[in-house]
């Protein structure tokens, strides 16, 4: 469970950062998301999101289970914090994953966004531009020319300021993006030091299960 959520997330963070690179890997990724986002996709990734959720919400709920028992029982068992430390780090990892999904689809809508900004955008200057450069025309003509130009400026404009405000958007995710890998670099140390404990904790169950078979065969004897 805990390899395929950690190999999840790795694929999850290079899709992120393909998005940040002009690549033939972005565009790819980009046409393969916009081919899941049709049909049936959006109604599989739902499920497995939800899936993922119920998942969560079950470990959060055994660990909850765990803390109470331990709560009531007069000796810590080291098997439960064992039990505590594996659902801790599954639920992590899990919420972890949810949120690079978003993250993805957020990145993926606001690229798609800039991309259609700046195709409207790059048609309306051509289409100013010809009208511009028109040389027999008659006034009337003219006329109607110079006032759909008027018109089509403050549209240019707007596309201008909305595709300025999708930048800044973008490279606020970017920097989100940064900061959630240091944040699962934080998360894989975590895993290591968690491991090293469970470790510990099955040497130190081994240890008590031993001196306590040893104290019972004195016992018989």
């Amino acid at each position: 469970m805990l390899q395929l959520l950690y190999a999840v997330i790795f694929a999850q963070m290079f899709l992120i950062l393909s998005f940040l690179f002009k690549t033939p890997a972005r565009k790819l990724v980009i046409v393969t998301l916009d081919r899941v986002k049709r049909g049936r996709g959006p109604v599989v990734v739902k499920t497995v999101a939800a899936t993922l959720l119920v998942v969560l919400a079950s470990s959060l709920y055994s660990i909850a289970k765990i803390q109470r028992r331990s709560l009531n029982a007069p000796v810590v068992n080291p098997t439960d914090q064992v039990l505590v430390s594996k659902h801790t780090l599954e639920a992590s990892l899990m919420g972890f994953v949810l949120f690079l999904a978003l993250m993805i689809d957020r990145l993926h809508h606001y690229i798609r966004e800039l991309r259609l900004l700046r195709k409207a955008m790059e048609a309306a200057k051509k289409q100013s531009r010809s009208f511009e450069d028109g040389k027999s025309v008659s006034a009337t003509e003219h006329k109607a020319l110079v006032e759909e130009i008027s018109t089509l400026k403050p549209q240019i404009e707007k596309l201008e300021s909305e595709c300025e405000v999708k930048a800044r958007k973008a490279k606020a995710m970017e920097a989100e993006v940064e900061a959630l890998r240091k944040q699962s670099e934080g998360f894989l140390m975590e895993y290591d030091r968690l491991l090293a404990d469970n470790q510990n904790l099955r040497s130190q169950l081994q240890a008590i299960d031993h001196s306590s078979s040893h104290a019972v065969n004195k016992k018989t004897t």
